[in-house]
């Protein structure tokens, strides 16, 4: 489905989020000089997430050094990593109480490791401050090194997610710094360093793939060892961005959903508004749910 410019389709309106409760988080993640992915990349969902008291820390800055036109957070010339952070991050965690973590980054093309070992700190500070916490990540591709990748898989979070964001065809055109099968082989690596470790991928709907596409990925990222899959719709964070070609109707999103839970995954998350982290603690659960049942 296509719209005019401007005009959203009934099921992209969302309700107006409290805005005491959404200053009162950003006021807590200034303090601790800490930023969200939520907020740099224009997400939908920031406002329900913030007032509810949960949030996707970025970390490594808010600019990245990768020029893919679909994304909405700053490209450029990144500062020098925060040796704070990691600490800054386990203290917001746990003023926030929250028992499931979702870690990202920006793309660190300029730091010899990508920014594996921040994260691996980031995740021992977590680890250190508050053991209970459930620890997600989601991480760039460091360039296809999987020594650099290991660092980051030897940490033991939870889940490790790295998105492919798009089909194939559109890679040149979306991420020009990206390799499709580059990222199909981080998820890959990732099951095969650690079986237990639940992987996660996710792609945008609405760039100008086909249905045959998006299919045909869906299977090559459960063939990879993908357990839980994200399906969203794009929403081009400006007029600069790359275009919307069409509206995803809620009635094909539950068709891929369908498509996703036959094809094997674990878990699918397929929706409009659906993001990368939506309701990541949920999905956690339901997968863990299953392989207890499957252990009984």
């Amino acid at each position: 489905m296509t719209s005019k410019s401007g005009e959203y389709p009934s099921w992209l309106i969302q309700k107006a989020p409290d805005p005491h409760l959404i200053e009162k988080m950003k006021g807590l993640l200034d303090r601790l000089s800490l930023h969200t992915v939520c907020e740099a990349a224009q997400c939908p969902n920031q406002g329900q997430c913030f007032s509810s008291g949960t949030a996707t820390f970025l970390i490594m800055g808010d600019v990245c050094t990768r020029n893919c036109s679909f994304c909405g957070i700053n490209k450029g010339h990144p500062s020098p990593l925060d040796p704070l952070e990691p600490e800054n991050i386990a203290r917001a965690v746990t003023a926030l109480k929250l028992n499931h973590v979702v870690i990202t980054s920006v793309t660190r093309d300029d730091l010899g490791d990508g920014g594996a070992s921040h994260f691996a700190r980031t995740i021992g500070a977590l680890r250190l401050t508050k053991p209970d916490v459930v620890i997600e990540v989601l991480i760039p591709d460091f360039q296809g090194s999987f020594d650099t990748l290991k660092k980051v898989v030897d940490s033991n979070a939870h889940v490790i997610g790295h998105n492919v964001e798009t089909v194939p065809s559109l890679y040149a055109r979306v991420r020009p710094k990206a390799n499709y099968r580059r990222s199909l082989d981080i998820i890959q690596t990732i099951k095969s360093m650690s079986p237990e470790l639940i992987t996660k991928s996710g792609l945008m709907l609405g760039l100008g793939e086909t249905e045959g596409e998006v299919i045909a990925v869906l299977r090559e990222l459960r063939a990879a060892g993908c357990d839980c899959l994200t399906l969203g719709q794009y929403l081009p964070p400006s007029p600069k961005h790359h275009p919307l070609v069409r509206y995803i109707t809620p009635q094909e999103f539950d068709e891929y959903r369908i498509i996703g839970e036959r094809t094997g995954f674990s878990c699918v998350f397929s929706g409009p508004f659906v993001r990368s982290s939506f309701k990541a603690a949920e999905m956690y659960e339901k997968v863990m749910s299953q392989r207890g049942q499957q252990e009984a």
